[in-house]
């Protein structure tokens, strides 16, 4: 949705809007709030705004992250839907034609990921005022994840996305998308480069989100999905594979997977072992990513429970993953212009015989070294394998399965269809993808 007629948004009340997305209005104002523009000249109004990022980001059964895993994981065949009342969830588990421009997951998911962009300019436009530009190269930073998060969410899923925020927007290619996400990026690394954040910036934001590591991991994300493998691998190697980045969570503030479907058992669970995955690419029986991402409940159906980072209310879900950024590097070697095959499979046994203890997350499959040798075509379908084992239920593998020239017939979809909520406001939308 693009947004040109917002002067306050509060964040409970978005909440509210996205949930009855095909009845959108592009109006945000709250008639008993202030408005916003001193908030915005202010480091104390600018951090409030940060914080608000995460809030809508994450929170509840319309944010893009919950949005983004559920609807990921359908049309790639990774989940079980549960009670087909749940309407948007039950038309994106039949996917084709059964998805369309009323889908409230895809409408929500498209308005929220454009509220993210619109709030995260606020924060990059108005920060280089401030007088202590340590603590502003903070707020820019932390400002342009989310936004470089948005634009990804909405380039991975949708073959075109809107040029800016706006009324009647132009639209650019989902390459250019991701493009522009890099752009981001690379401005909040020249900031932090220019001024370190300060520490003050560091207590007064949420806690979880590893800042300079998420700005070269989102890089390197968004550069192998547009192709620029030197990049690539040159930031996933500046990223601290010891580290954490996450989204946190708590009584109040509850994981969104868990609150809407592990929880309740009325949505969605997993397919089941095989994570959606042919079976000449489904997990070794020994795989201990298995476990970790799938419980198995032996008397009570369904079988498949929902695990991983969606096990609890409070389970913090990853930004990133390590195991994404070694298997970026695997991918980029294999992909050079002259193959590097041999580093390539180093990489990947990486995470074949990593063990659960060695990873940050616990994530691990533990298996023998795969010896090879392999074709550049037989590396990167055991690159796919691995990154669908590895990062299951991360919302990336319908991007990965595009990228990495998967058959149509593994997934339910290719791109998704424009929510009318923006085909009604903009005579620029594009004509839906068939598939």
């Amino acid at each position: 949705m693009t947004l040109h007629n917002i002067k306050r948004s509060p964040y409970f009340l978005l909440i509210a809007v996205l949930i009855q997305a095909t009845a959108c209005k592009k109006d945000y104002t709250d008639p008993n709030k202030v408005p916003q523009d001193p908030a915005l000249k202010t480091a104390k109004g600018l951090t409030g705004v940060v914080t608000g990022l995460q809030r809508v980001y994450t929170a509840g059964r319309a944010s893009a992250l919950y949005n983004m895993v559920t609807a990921d994981g359908f049309v790639t065949r990774q989940l079980d839907i549960r009670n087909q009342g749940n309407t948007a969830e039950y038309q994106l588990y039949l996917g084709s034609g059964s998805v369309d421009g009323t889908n409230t997951i895809l409408a929500s998911f498209w308005t929220g990921n454009n509220k993210v962009i619109y709030d995260a300019n606020n924060v990059i436009n108005n920060a280089p005022d401030l007088t202590d530009q340590a603590y502003a190269s903070g707020l820019i930073a932390y400002a342009s994840i989310f936004k470089a998060l948005a634009l990804g969410n909405l380039a991975m899923f949708w073959e075109h996305v809107p040029d800016t925020i706006g009324a009647n927007v132009g639209f650019v290619t989902s390459a250019q998308g991701f493009n522009k996400a890099i752009a981001v990026l690379d401005k909040a690394l020249a900031a932090v480069s220019a001024n370190p954040i300060s520490a003050s910036f560091i207590a007064n934001a949420p806690a979880g989100i590893d800042i300079v590591n998420t700005l070269h991991a989102l890089k390197a994300r968004y550069s192998l999905n547009v192709g620029n493998y030197t990049q690539a691998l040159a930031e996933a190697n500046a990223v601290d594979l010891t580290k954490r980045s996450t989204f946190n969570f708590d009584p109040v503030t509850l994981n969104p997977i868990f609150e809407t479907a592990t929880s309740t058992n009325n949505v969605y669970q997993p397919i089941d072992s095989t994570m959606g995955l042919p079976p000449s690419l489904a997990p070794n029986l020994a795989d201990k990513r298995v476990p970790f991402y799938i419980a198995i409940n032996p008397t009570t159906a369904p079988r498949y429970r929902i695990n991983g980072f969606g096990a609890a209310l409070n389970t913090a879900f990853p930004v990133y993953l390590p195991g994404e950024m070694t298997l970026i590097k695997a991918e980029a070697y294999a992909r050079q212009s002259t193959p590097d095959l041999v580093n390539a499979l180093v990489e990947l046994n990486k995470i074949i015989t990593k063990k659960p203890a060695s990873d940050p997350f616990g994530i691990g499959a533990d298996l023998p070294p795969d010896a090879g040798p392999y074709t550049q075509a037989q590396l990167l379908e055991q690159i796919y394998r691995h990154r669908s084992i590895e990062l299951y239920m991360s919302g990336l593998r319908l991007m990965d399965m595009r990228r990495l020239n998967r058959p149509t017939t593994e997934r339910k979809r290719s791109f998704f269809p424009y929510p009318f909520i923006e085909r009604d406001n903009n005579t620029n939308t594009p004509t839906d993808p068939s598939f």
